[in-house]
């Protein structure tokens, strides 16, 4: 009886590997490629002074694009059961391609070199802690809706914080930021990995490009709220 539940075991190891270790590559595969979508975009539009001009002279058009980046993450996050592969992968490259539109008013707003390092810094960051949240063994569902209450709480800060210029309320609403996205990390690294289980096995590749949006988003909030405080302003 011992050495069937042990054979029972290992081979549900064997087959959950087997389902986890591919979707996680692809999972990472595809963040990768929205951030360098994101980062070509972004050199591309602030090395344009006419399309830097046309954007920030046109309230509308910037709105339009932020209002865009939120209707794409909906729809990808809330119909991926109804989405084809290639119609999710298009909607993440649109959003990749939208959010480094935004993101170049960063580059255009901060030095060169301080976006460069902050990117490192982000980047050794966010990869500690996606590895932490892959291979602990402590269950962090629970930390879901605390994590969830918290980024309700961040959106509603950063647009005080649009109209409200006080140093010591942006410097607090940065700390939160990084501990709240770095938390992200963690719960979203953790939670791919009973996505793969739980997803249907035909949507794979749709569940694949969801899971790099979650990365996505936990990378490039990180990276900008790190960069408030490593970042320097151009003169």
């Amino acid at each position: 009886m011992a050495s069937y539940d042990s054979t029972w075991r290992s081979g549900l190891r064997s087959a959950t590997a087997e389902r986890l270790n591919p979707f996680l590559t692809a999972v990472y595969g595809w963040m990768a490629a929205g951030l360098a979508i994101t980062a070509v975009t972004a050199w591309f539009v602030a090395a344009s002074p006419a399309i830097v001009g046309a954007i920030a002279s046109n309230q509308i058009v910037f709105w339009g694009l932020l209002i865009a980046q939120l209707g794409l993450v909906y729809t990808l996050s809330a119909r991926v059961d109804r989405l084809a592969a290639s119609t999710a992968a298009l909607l993440f490259i649109l959003y990749s391609m939208t959010t480094g539109v935004t993101m170049a008013f960063v580059l255009l707003a901060f030095t060169g070199e301080s976006v460069a390092t902050t990117f490192l810094v982000t980047a050794g960051t966010f990869g500690a802690l996606a590895t932490y949240g892959t291979v602990t063994k402590r269950r962090l569902g629970g930390l879901g809706q605390f994590l969830f209450m918290g980024l309700i709480g961040i959106v509603i800060a950063s647009i005080v914080g649009l109209f409200w210029q006080n140093s010591a309320f942006q410097f607090v609403l940065s700390c939160m930021g990084v501990i709240l996205f770095s938390g992200l990390t963690v719960y979203d690294a953790q939670r791919l990995q009973n996505m793969a289980i739980e997803m249907p096995g035909d949507k794979a590749a749709s569940y694949a490009i969801v899971g790099a949006l979650a990365l996505y988003l936990d990378f490039t909030n990180l990276f900008l709220f790190l960069l408030r405080f490593t970042g320097n302003r151009r003169e």
